[in-house]
């Protein structure tokens, strides 16, 4: 391998040492109260460094959101690959949203519009992942999970605005994101869901209850 070849390979690693570090940042403390020079420091570099990888903190922040796309993409091919359950696909999808929801700072959401960007790279993403839920809906129609008399382009945008007004609400002041979330999403499911489709996300609903408050937790179910 030609040095040449050797820099490349250790600059791709650092960089993505650098949206690792930054995405568990970004998301735990929001995007406000981290610096580039926390970064750095994180990592073990001069701040010099990190520019010469990353031009700004936007730049890093878009970055970011690129790689949870990928991350995204990559999850939803291997579901896909392990099931022909349109409702079992979308179940796992929407616990992998509500996972990170409960992991991610709510300044987050509030930091990132001030990067114009990274904000419409997120807001892009968006619309895909609503395009391909559609998608994912009209199969369940024909698999017989979903109801045929919904329209799904219509719920789906209103459960979009309704997790965008979330965040512009002080009601994650009363209860928790997640709780929230939980309330907004599996509502919907159960409104649009089958008799057939019904029985598999109280299922699915009922082990994942279980798996957040394990029995002896102290939390009544």
């Amino acid at each position: 391998m030609g040095e040449h070849t050797k820099h490349a390979t250790s600059r791709a690693q650092l960089r993505e040492r650098i949206i690792e570090v930054a995405a568990e940042s970004f998301s735990t403390s929001g995007i406000k109260c981290v610096t580039m020079d926390d970064i750095a420091a994180s990592l073990g570099i001069s701040k010099r460094t990190l520019y010469e990888v990353f031009s700004d903190k936007e730049s890093l922040l878009e970055a970011c959101i690129l790689r949870d796309q990928e991350e995204t993409d990559r999850f939803i091919v291997e579901i896909l690959r392990e099931s022909d359950n349109v409702l079992e696909v979308l179940l796992k999808v929407y616990q992998r949203s509500i996972e990170k929801f409960h992991g991610t700072n709510k300044s987050f959401f509030e930091d990132i519009k001030k990067y114009p960007k990274a904000y419409e790279a997120m807001r892009r993403d968006d619309h895909r992942n609503h395009e391909d839920a559609i998608n994912f809906f009209r199969q369940g129609v024909e698999q017989g999970l979903f109801r045929d008399d919904v329209n799904f382009a219509i719920v789906g945008l209103l459960v979009r605005h309704q997790l965008d007004a979330l965040l512009e609400t002080d009601l994650c002041s009363r209860y928790s994101f997640l709780e929230v979330y939980e309330s907004i999403m599996f509502t919907f499911l159960r409104g649009i869901a089958t008799e057939k489709g019904a029985l598999e996300l109280e299922n699915f609903i009922r082990g994942y209850r279980q798996r957040q408050h394990p029995a002896g937790s102290g939390k009544e179910e």
